[in-house]
């Protein structure tokens, strides 16, 4: 039962963008075509469960035991760079046009604070290895869930007539607003 808790809190009531507004670069740069943003959340997804296990596995039997653990930040973002870096290699070899597509977002992956945050909180929310993994793994799907909706949405903005002033970013932003406060009304489901 907590597992199910876990999922449902991580993808629609503490979603990592629209609720604690991490990942939000991403969110808004890659989601103006809905396979894009399916490229991205893959890469997201593989990304950030694998840093989740690394880093967890670091903390625990690297930083902890040697006494570092004001290491965690720095060690955290040498992780996450080295498996961008792996995604990218992959990608780039295995599907040449998603890599063409995601361009210059997969490095952003290494900077991006969703992927930095969750192997943070899952130390911070003292997760045992298989509540990390499960909590990344539905975090970066409410990420994907996100970045899908607004992609889709904004698909279709593109095709009605929108005001001169609001095309392009600011419908975006007032878009991803109202998706905000629409997963806001899952807050009182759980606790």
């Amino acid at each position: 039962m907590e597992y199910i808790l876990i999922i449902i809190s991580a993808i629609f009531i503490n979603n990592i963008v629209l609720a604690q507004f991490l990942g939000v670069c991403p969110f808004l740069g890659v989601s103006s075509k809905v396979n894009t943003a399916v490229g991205m959340t893959g890469a997201v997804t593989f990304v950030m469960v694998l840093a989740t296990m690394s880093t967890y596995l670091i903390q625990t039997y690297v930083l902890e035991k040697l006494g570092i653990a004001f290491m965690q930040t720095i060690t955290y973002i040498l992780v996450i760079a080295f498996l961008v870096q792996i995604v990218e290699i992959i990608l780039k070899k295995i599907s040449q046009p998603l890599y063409q597509a995601l361009g210059i977002f997969l490095p952003l992956i290494t900077t991006n604070c969703a992927v930095l945050g969750v192997a943070i909180l899952v130390i911070k929310n003292n997760y045992n290895l298989l509540e990390s993994v499960v909590y990344s793994a539905a975090t970066a799907t409410g990420f994907g869930l996100a970045l899908l909706i607004l992609a889709g949405i904004r698909e279709q903005l593109d095709l009605v007539n929108v005001p001169e002033g609001m095309k392009g970013v600011p419908v975006s932003l007032v878009t991803a607003g109202i998706l905000a406060l629409a997963f806001m009304g899952f807050t009182g489901i759980i606790r």
